[in-house]
């Protein structure tokens, strides 16, 4: 793709001059829905709500927080959890949209922003569908069109090359800031299984990720983790921590079913050379021991951390290997503070922090 990127589709975000900024630029927010579907937590939804507790109390300080509600009676509901969890509610705002089931990365808006000719945020609709997996999804579809209008936004309409509704979700792709996105082949290529877009060919996914997202490279790497329901999304394996460096879990135990995937995605990162001519820098996140509840192998990964302007968020496990992976990413963010956030009853949800937020670049 890069060198030779197609002229950016009319009206998309990339003709309009907008870009998807990093994780690690400056919020305007950070968007979370709390939780009210008992389903995507059987038997766990209780505690689960206090895990949103401590994130929100945790983001709080350096983030505003955005925070979807069903209604007002929901909304009563969460700012009580909150003030009892020492959260500061001064710094959190409330948004009475209904959603289907409330994964923010995914279902929530993805936010772009240009510079010029004036400093503006925009709302790029990608059209959620649930995974191409469940049918309960058209509450969320509706969210990015809805914030887009209660914000006074843009809402830029994600379109493929033929004209359908291009479909992609935020846990499905990382970016550098600097032209470059991070994703995977299961999620986006495979013709069969969760199949977002269906007859897209590689060429024409990498068009419409360049005209939603304004990169000129795509860097595809293969599968995702054991456990994983969304069918390889990028943010449970491998992140972008600055411009030119990543990090990417890896499993030496050869008889892990994530052994030889993570191994694989390894070998295709090495002499990565990304879009500018810098050669990307790759460090080993360690994965926790395999995880399981009623006999379902759960995504659990360190690599789902959440980038605040503060704070950098990382999901542990109870887990010896949760000590090797806040040390490896606190050296990688020097200058925010990283907190384990416990994750083993929110893992039952099939994910953990990155999936819930989402940020809201500032302008």
């Amino acid at each position: 793709m890069e060198g030779h990127a197609p002229r950016p589709a009319p009206g998309s975000p990339a003709a309009l001059g907008y870009r998807h900024p990093a994780e690690w630029e400056r919020h305007a927010a950070t968007w979370l829905a709390w939780p009210h579907n008992r389903r995507d937590w059987p038997g766990k939804f209780a505690p689960v709500q206090w895990v949103y507790a401590e994130i929100v109390r945790r983001l709080a300080p350096g983030d505003r927080v955005r925070i979807l509600v069903q209604d007002a009676r929901h909304e009563a509901l969460a700012a009580s959890q909150l003030r009892r969890a020492g959260a500061r509610l001064e710094r959190v705002e409330f948004f009475q949209i209904e959603t289907d089931r409330g994964w923010c990365r995914d279902m929530g808006p993805i936010f772009v922003v240009r510079e010029q000719p004036a400093p503006r945020a925009a709302i790029a609709d990608l059209h959620f569908n649930a995974w191409a997996k469940y049918a309960n999804w058209r509450k969320d579809a509706r969210v990015a069109g809805e914030l887009a209008r209660r914000l006074g936004m843009p809402r830029l309409d994600v379109r493929t090359a033929d004209g359908r509704p291009f479909v992609l979700e935020g846990g499905a792709i990382d970016v550098n800031g600097a032209g470059v996105v991070l994703t995977t082949e299961e999620c986006l290529l495979d013709p069969t299984t969760q199949v977002r877009n269906p007859g897209l060919t590689r060429d024409e996914v990498e068009r419409a990720l360049g005209d939603a997202l304004a990169v000129r490279q795509v860097v595809w790497l293969g599968r995702g983790i054991a456990g994983d329901d969304t069918h390889g999304h990028v943010d449970d394996l491998c992140r972008f921590v600055n411009p030119t460096t990543i990090v990417l879990c890896q499993e030496p135990d050869g008889a892990d079913a994530n052994h030889r995937p993570l191994a694989e995605n390894r070998e295709r990162l090495e002499g990565l050379r990304l879009a500018g001519g810098g050669k990307a820098e790759v460090i080993a996140l360690p994965m926790p021991e395999p995880l399981w509840f009623d006999g379902l192998r759960l995504p659990a990964s360190y690599a789902n951390f959440y980038i605040g302007n503060e704070v950098v968020l990382v999901p542990t496990f109870n887990d010896p290997r949760d000590r090797e992976a806040l040390g490896i990413l606190g050296e990688c963010f020097p200058t925010r503070t990283v907190v384990g956030i416990h994750a083993v009853d929110l893992v039952w949800g099939l994910g953990t922090l990155h999936c819930l937020t989402h940020e809201e670049p500032a302008v």
